[in-house]
């Protein structure tokens, strides 16, 4: 059960209206780093949680992150509350207004004509929300993981956001909702760390021969090395080759010899002349002729 609180979590004070500024928010409304992207995220892992502290841990911030969907959408409605009015009632020339709307360079014109000056679930750019945004995978050391990472990079979407805007208050608004993901990242953590073990995910423990490996790919100027592939836990190869298992490295398959002769016959019926010379269209096009006896 949810119950609607009319406060918000955190006060929003908007010094004037900032349509372009609005636009940009949109990343954080709809956008893959977003707060309905977050709350989507826990709430499915919560569901198929069958860890009671896991389970309320996920609800929990599923719900905090609904809240913040709240916030970031109220801050968009008060940035565009100036261009609602002048888009609603025109009291502006068509140039003045499209210049209004428009003033930062960005889509705001559009996310005003199309949604009504309100928060759309687009990003920046306009583009949908989608529940492939919604990484799960059922796997608590693996979603944990990647809940980290969508906290971290919500964060950083955050600042980011903070380094374009000089109204104190969204600002400030901001600030608060970057925190939280902080707060956030230090739970899943500690959630992932009390899973002993929680490396390698999953059950399966993977080939020891190559658990500890690291292939040289690149090649060229001297690759670096450092803790990621140097040291007693790894064995460094430094021009690997085909096959690494011992193998010939040739794809096979073993088939009963009725599948065995209809591919025959296929490879005869499809094979390649080496020695044709066939017309194309494109020889008739640039106007060749056909070499005699063809």
């Amino acid at each position: 059960m949810f119950l609607h609180n009319k406060r918000l979590q955190y006060t929003v004070r908007v010094a004037e209206p900032n349509p372009g500024l609005a636009n940009l928010l949109l990343e954080q409304f709809g956008g893959a780093q977003g707060e309905l992207a977050a709350a989507s995220r826990y709430f499915t892992q919560a569901l198929a949680e069958d860890d009671p502290g896991r389970k309320d841990l996920l609800m929990d911030i599923a719900t905090e992150e609904l809240s913040h969907l709240e916030i970031i959408g109220s801050i968009i409605v008060m940035l565009n509350k100036g261009a609602k009015g002048r888009m609603a009632e025109g009291v502006e020339q068509e140039g003045e207004l499209y210049r209004s709307l428009n003033g930062n360079g960005n889509d705001s014109h559009i996310t005003s004509l199309l949604y009504g000056a309100g928060s759309p679930l687009t990003n920046s750019a306009g583009v949908p929300w989608t529940a492939a945004y919604v990484d799960t995978i059922g796997e608590p050391t693996a979603d944990m993981r990647s809940n980290i990472a969508a906290e971290a990079r919500a964060k950083i979407v955050y600042e980011r956001l903070m380094n374009v805007t000089d109204d104190p208050g969204v600002k400030e608004a901001l600030g608060f909702l970057m925190t939280r993901e902080i707060a956030h990242q230090l739970s899943f953590e500690k959630a992932l760390h009390s899973i002993q073990p929680n490396f390698p995910q999953g059950k399966l423990p993977g080939m020891p021969e190559f658990t500890n490996v690291y292939f040289n790919m690149s090649q060229g100027t001297e690759s670096m090395r450092g803790p990621w592939n140097q040291g007693d836990d790894w064995e460094f190869v430094e021009s690997p080759t085909p096959a690494v298992d011992g193998g010939d490295g040739l794809a096979t398959v073993q088939l009963d010899s009725a599948d065995e002769a209809l591919l025959e016959n296929m490879k005869m019926r499809t094979m390649s002349d080496p020695n044709s010379e066939p017309v194309t269209g494109a020889d008739l096009g640039s106007g060749a002729q056909a070499k005699p006896g063809l």
